[in-house]
């Protein structure tokens, strides 16, 4: 069996995409694909019928071809068993991503999910081991690994301007309180599915939007591996998960979706010649320097910004996309999948942010008992 580091495939000249979740998020996806090159979505699936109507009128709206449609439970498999589909597109609630994908790669298909790609240790030895048995991509669709603060910050650290990266901090801060207890129709979740699962957890279900970036600084899986963490949460479910590299570095990752206080992933950055940080207000600072604060600061980093993907950006600036990040992450998931190469994200990457999920609720549990990070790769 080989490893998925660097894999690459055939290349395809019209990647076709089977999106299975018509949600607030799936639909979203949709109108985003309406404007990538070298793609057609070619099969939707959905629970409900009214959410598949809402999609097949955004193709229409766009002039796009009629894809195949498949409603109810379980339906979902078809568009992993098509013919039609080369890579499945899962916009779904957490506790089905890793099953989805699964199956989808042991039907030949590239994978892109959301965030987590999945809820146990289980299920991400099982997204590692699938992908390296059918050598099909599985990317994880984390969206702030294309911040453009992130970008220029990874550019910084390239031309080592802040010396020995020591500690990092990130974070899920986000008032969700309104959308918890709205339905459906007004931004809600189906059958308050997100609001159950960030309640029923005891520690940190949704660590990527901080960790990924931060996996990425470091190298992780590439130089460095994430070793031990301890976890601990407050009674209104504020966690907070301390992480320990390989090499020493150490990360704090929070997570607080239930009080009022503004958004913030904190995208901060400490290294022996230099402090970078985007929340909750952007600062540079090197040595020999005073502190550049506020939108300076974001324009010095963002300067940073490396092409290929600082062309992606401008393009989308330019044809007005309603999020750059976004437009980025799909742009280089297509291109790469287009092109033949291998993508910026691979499973490994995916089972190792996504497992401080089952991890941090473990620590947590046990009084915040330093609990083992295993190694995928």
């Amino acid at each position: 069996m080989s490893n998925c580091i660097n894999l690459t495939c055939n290349p395809i000249d019209t990647v076709r995409i089977g999106l299975i979740g018509l949600g607030n998020r799936g639909l979203v996806t949709l109108r985003r694909y309406m404007v990538v090159p070298h793609s057609q979505i070619t099969a939707l699936s959905d629970l409900r019928g009214e959410n598949l109507e809402q999609a097949i009128a955004i193709l229409r709206e766009h002039g796009r071809m009629e894809p195949a449609t498949f409603y109810g439970e379980e339906r979902w498999r078809k568009i992993c068993e098509s013919d039609r589909v080369d890579i499945v597109y899962i916009c779904t609630d957490w506790a089905s991503h890793a099953e989805m994908a699964t199956y989808a790669m042991e039907c030949g298909k590239h994978v892109a999910l959301e965030v987590p790609a999945a809820m146990s240790v289980d299920e991400c030895w099982q997204l590692v081991r699938t992908a390296e048995a059918t050598q099909r991509h599985c990317v994880m669709l984390e969206n702030c690994c294309y911040d453009t603060f992130h970008l220029g910050t990874m550019g910084i650290i390239g031309e080592g301007l802040l010396g020995d990266i020591t500690h990092l901090e990130g974070a899920y801060i986000h008032d969700l309180r309104d959308r918890y207890a709205a339905d459906e129709r007004n931004g809600g979740y189906h059958k308050g599915w997100m609001n159950q699962a960030s309640t029923a957890h005891a520690g940190n279900p949704y660590p990527t939007h901080g960790l990924g970036p931060i996996c990425q600084i470091l190298g992780i899986h590439r130089g460095d591996y994430l070793e031990t963490l301890t976890s601990m949460t407050a009674p209104n479910k504020i966690n907070n998960t301390l992480i320990k590299t390989h090499l020493g570095r150490t990360i704090l990752l929070q997570y607080d979706v239930c009080t009022p206080r503004p958004y913030n992933r904190m995208q901060t950055v400490c290294g022996t010649r230099g402090f970078l940080q985007k929340y909750p207000t952007a600062c540079m600072m090197l040595d020999g320097e005073e502190a550049t604060m506020g939108e300076e600061a974001t324009q010095r980093c963002e300067a940073y910004i490396a092409n290929p993907l600082k062309a992606i950006i401008e393009e989308g600036k330019r044809i007005g996309v309603p999020n750059v990040m976004n437009y980025a992450m799909d742009r280089r998931l297509i291109e790469a999948l287009h092109e033949g190469h291998a993508l910026d994200m691979d499973v490994y990457d995916a089972a190792e942010w996504s497992c401080i999920t089952e991890l941090s609720q473990r620590s947590a549990l046990a009084g915040g008992m330093p609990v083992e990070i295993p190694r995928f790769v």
